[in-house]
């Protein structure tokens, strides 16, 4: 199935993290967008599956796989779906969007791979709908977008009815301290396997930022869209779900075909939506946040930050939708005086963790913000700026035993000491 997929060599998430998870390890994933995350832990958990003994009716799942919104875990389940192709093994989707009443029958009937967000699946358990006596391997999926989401209450919920000899995988593009302490109280003697630096934008991605006025923007993007179009689809993230639905409206009269994709939208109409974009139905895709985590359309060559992002977090997720499986993509951002200076000063940051020019007007937008201001004016009395920021996030080494790699490259790090 492998084969099938046309995956002729891992990604470095996959070279390091399969083994690892083969083996029987715990593990603290950090990766950054677009890099093949999702195989390196759903192939692990079919080769778990087919060593446990024949599921029976009405047992429960064997592998659980939790993810923060419909969208990504809808992805993750096609993804298995696909991989567990006449191997016997049966998937279930467990998310909101999805008729219940045949989720409910396939968990009847027997499903050993379960995918699911965190709300569903706490209401199946509670009413006793869903077994977890017989989980042993569960995988927590974009841990940090599910502490921004809250819920921390139903992840803990959902780890305490697992049994304690299970094998957990915990995956975060981002690694806060309420996500290293989560991994810290759930996971036991995990390996940490670091692609990147923490909280990095994927290097297959060309990020181009520009302070512009807000009323120039419309002008600014289509003046650009034949160029962008030509070379793929282009995916436009706005702030809000009336801006989606105003800029679709307005590309459409323009000569752009494009539909909006926000949370006012049904499920099914969702997926529908997704589905004529990944086939090129229209070439651009007008969306809220909604759609930053979980989507993987491999013909996306360029994100257009129409709005910013509310956080740094959210601008990392929206422009990993292009650049994906190491294709190349380019990212624009555009941002306006009026911007939230912390957010602009995250960006700052980031960039400058892979060594982007920031503009002067960039950079005026960003000293708004105290704490920038303040640890700029502390560098560069000490000695002048360094050439690239150090990325947003905690250090990677430390507590845990893993394998830490910088850059994205391949290869097989030496196990950290544990400390």
């Amino acid at each position: 199935n492998i084969a099938k997929e046309q995956y002729t060599s891992p990604t470095p998430i996959q070279q390091q993290a399969v083994p690892v998870a083969l083996s029987g390890r715990d593990i603290i994933g950090i990766a950054k967008t677009g890099s093949g995350k999702t195989a390196s832990f759903v192939w692990p958990l079919i080769v778990h599956v087919l060593d446990q003994p024949y599921l029976q009716k009405g047992e429960g799942p064997i592998g659980v796989i939790v993810a923060p919104t419909r969208e990504l875990a809808h992805q993750i389940y096609l993804e298995c779906k696909k991989f567990c192709k006449g191997l016997g093994i049966n998937v279930a989707p467990l998310y909101g969007g999805q008729a219940k009443l045949e989720q409910l029958n396939a968990l009847r009937e027997g499903a050993e791979i379960v995918v699911c967000t965190p709300g569903r699946l706490i209401d199946l358990i509670k009413t006793k709908k869903c077994p977890m006596t017989r989980v042993t391997f569960l995988v927590l999926d974009e841990a940090d977008r599910m502490f921004q989401l809250g819920f921390e209450p139903q992840i803990n919920s959902i780890v305490g009815r697992v049994r304690p000899d299970r094998q957990t995988l915990l995956f975060s593009a981002t690694f806060r301290p309420k996500v290293e302490t989560l991994a810290r109280n759930i996971l036991v003697d995990p390996v940490r396997i670091v692609i990147g630096k923490v909280g990095q934008a994927n290097e297959d991605i060309v990020q181009r930022v520009e302070v512009i006025d807000p009323a120039m923007k419309w002008g600014w993007l289509t003046s650009r869209l034949p160029a962008f179009v030509g070379h793929g689809s282009v995916l436009v993230f706005v702030s809000t779900r009336q801006a989606a639905q105003e800029l679709t409206k307005n590309l459409n009269l323009y000569g752009y075909p494009s539909t909006s994709l926000h949370g006012d939208k049904a499920q099914a109409e969702r997926h529908e939506i997704m589905k004529q974009f990944k086939k090129g139905e229209f070439k651009v895709l007008v969306a809220t946040d909604v759609v930053a985590r979980g989507m993987d359309v491999r013909s996306i060559k360029t994100v257009v930050n129409f709005d910013l992002a509310k956080n740094i977090e959210a601008h990392i997720h929206r422009i990993g939708r292009t650049g994906r499986a190491g294709e190349q993509g380019t990212a624009y951002t555009l941002i306006v005086p009026d911007d939230k200076p912390k957010t602009v000063a995250d960006v700052v940051r980031n960039l400058q963790s892979t060594g982007i020019h920031v503009s002067p007007q960039l950079l005026e937008i960003a000293m708004k913000n105290k704490k920038f201001a303040s640890s700029r004016t502390r560098r560069q009395k000490g000695g002048g700026e360094p050439q690239a920021a150090r990325p947003i996030g905690p250090r990677t080494g430390g507590r845990g035993i893993g394998f830490t790699q910088g850059g994205g490259g391949g290869g097989g790090g030496k196990p950290a000491k544990e400390g």
